[in-house]
């Protein structure tokens, strides 16, 4: 028997029209945090992850950095084998061990330095990068530690030392650990000079805390990229003390370089062919 029409089942165009999967896979684009425009992400990373819209410098991390600025497969990493110690057994919302933990196999990194020798356009240095995505790139006993080792070795081999900073400050899991930190590095700074080393030094977004009070800022040359944070406070909490508005800029690169606190504010894209002029113009 043939089926009336008022009985002819009806379909909804949710269940009619064809399922289709997202054609833009997931992360392919990114929201730049200063212009706020859509980028394209391979061309963010080929263009050292500088905004091509609006040049704001978005951060990297340490193994980044290093890709950017060594010659290919020159880089030869030193010190890797240190590992922080928990001796003040000290816990605020987890236990530091198992923060320690986490943070490195977040990051697949044992602490949040990189160091070793490498050659930039040719000219072999010794060069430690601080990561920020390793707890915020705090300086704690290993940061110290590969920083004053590499710092040594540079004395005794006469190389040429570079050291990219981006940190939130000393470590406040290991308190006073952290903070000893800064006289160690300063020393060692100090041997270096005394032995006619070269010392570039290379503030990026942010550089802050016990880093900026200790070897950040003792640069023979001071370098730092576009609009980095550089400062020991934050702004807000200089604000809040001195009571009173702040010059416009303040404690970012260009500020400081008006200041004479910065010898030069370097584009990302520049800041090999820098380094490498300013070993040839010291000898080194």
């Amino acid at each position: 028997m043939a089926r009336r029409a008022s009985e002819t089942p009806t379909r909804t165009w949710n269940e009619v029209r064809p399922q289709r999967r997202s054609a833009i896979p997931e992360g392919l684009w990114l929201r730049c945090q200063a212009c706020g425009k859509m980028v394209y992400r391979r061309h963010l990373e080929a263009n050292l992850n500088v905004c091509p819209e609006c040049d704001f410098h978005h951060r990297i991390s340490a193994a980044e950095r290093i890709g950017q600025l060594a010659d290919t497969d020159s880089f030869q990493e030193m010190f890797g084998n240190l590992s922080a110690a928990d001796p003040l057994q000290f816990k605020d919302l987890k236990a530091y061990s198992d923060r320690l933990l986490a943070e490195q196999i977040k990051t697949g990194a044992k602490d949040a330095i990189k160091a070793g020798r490498m050659f930039i356009k040719g000219r072999e240095a010794m060069v430690c990068c601080l990561d920020l995505t390793f707890m915020m790139g705090s300086m704690g006993s290993v940061v110290g530690e590969t920083i004053t080792r590499a710092i040594e070795e540079a004395t005794r081999t006469g190389l040429p030392l570079v050291i990219v900073s981006c940190s939130g400050g000393a470590r406040m899991q290991e308190s006073g650990l952290s903070l000893m930190q800064m006289a160690k590095t300063s020393a060692a700074l100090a041997r270096y000079d005394q032995a006619g080393g070269l010392f570039i030094s290379v503030l990026t977004d942010p550089t802050t805390g016990g880093v900026t009070a200790s070897f950040a800022m003792l640069g023979d040359v001071i370098f730092a990229e576009p609009n980095a944070l550089i400062g020991f406070a934050g702004p807000r909490v200089i604000q809040q003390t001195i009571r009173q508005e702040l010059p416009e800029g303040f404690q970012r690169s260009e500020f400081l370089r008006k200041s004479g606190l910065v010898d030069r504010v370097i584009h990302r894209s520049q800041l090999r062919n820098e380094i490498a002029r300013i070993i040839d113009y010291s000898g080194k």
